[in-house]
Order: C-alpha cells, then sequence, then structure tokens
C-alpha cells in the first residue's frame, strides 16, 4: 500500500474517530481505507455507465454499410 497524506474538516475528523470505535474497526485508517474504496467503486460504475450512454449515442449518430446488400434476395437453399 501507498501512503498519502488527506484534508478533511475537523467535524468529519471527530466523526470518523468515535464512528470507528463504536462499529469496531481495527483503526482509523481501516475505517478510511474502506470509505475510499466504496467510494472508489461508486465512481467507477458511474465511469461505466457514463462510458456506456456515450458508446451507445456514438453508435447511434454514425452511419453503417450493410455488407451483406448484395446478397439480399438470394436463395441461398437451392445452391
Amino acid at each position: 500500500m501507498i501512503q498519502s497524506k488527506i484534508q478533511i474538516e475537523e467535524k468529519d475528523l471527530e466523526f470518523i474517530r468515535k464512528a470507528s470505535k463504536d462499529l469496531s474497526y481495527k483503526s482509523l485508517s481501516q475505517y478510511m481505507r474502506e470509505a475510499i474504496q466504496a467510494k472508489i467503486r461508486e465512481d467507477r460504475k458511474k465511469l461505466k455507465a457514463i462510458k456506456r450512454t456515450k458508446a451507445m449515442t456514438q453508435i447511434g449518430r454514425t452511419r453503417y454499410e450493410n455488407i451483406f446488400e448484395s446478397l439480399d434476395g438470394e436463395d441461398f437453399e437451392d445452391r
């Protein structure tokens, strides 16, 4: 793991200290890691949904060429 420093508001830090004790976390760091991981999972889902909708709109805008157009109407069962 990589150590990183973050800045949070004092009221949030007090809440985290109290909550980590009441919820029986091993340490304050464990609480912070799990909170950050939850936020990352949430953001990944949001980004994936944004990319998906962007791709779907781009698919709708592009023209496509029907590569089977020359074969339309041919009867392949009689060949």
